[in-house]
């Protein structure tokens, strides 16, 4: 394993260690002071959208997090796949929207780049049209 891999790999495991946690600060840590942030959705949905600032991740946690009903999301990381600074993350998200109730599930791949031993991008994509019809925001 090259070091560019290592120091990837190992950034990742804090970044979703502390997703678990729901520690909006730490993640924040975690990234470049400047990024490339894209999760795509409605505009309807005020967590989606792009980031370009270290700075903006932790609200955009905080943001999200409480539209999801608390208690009710699960995680299932599929595939974990390192190469040099380039991570992508295979998971199903299941969440619940605290406003409506709706349950709903999705896959969900994420792409994360790791620049200096920071992450620099995220890009994450899901199926954004369950998302807005469980926010009943289509």
């Amino acid at each position: 394993m090259t070091t560019d891999t290592q120091t990837s790999r190992a950034v990742v495991e804090k970044f979703l260690e502390r997703l678990g946690r729901q520690d909006p600060d730490g993640i924040q840590e975690l990234f470049s002071e400047e990024i490339d942030w894209h999760v795509p959705g409605s505009g309807a949905l005020r967590w989606t959208g792009r980031r370009t600032r270290r700075e903006e991740v932790a609200p955009y946690f905080r943001t999200m997090w409480q539209h999801f009903a608390h208690g009710q999301s699960r995680v299932a990381l599929e595939r974990f796949i390192v190469d040099g600074g380039d991570v992508v993350l295979l998971a199903v998200f299941t969440h619940t929207a605290a406003p409506t109730g709706k349950r709903f599930t999705t896959p969900v791949a994420m792409h994360l780049a790791i620049k200096d031993g920071r992450i620099a991008r995220m890009h994450l994509y899901e199926d954004t049209l369950t998302v807005a019809k469980a926010f009943d925001a289509c």
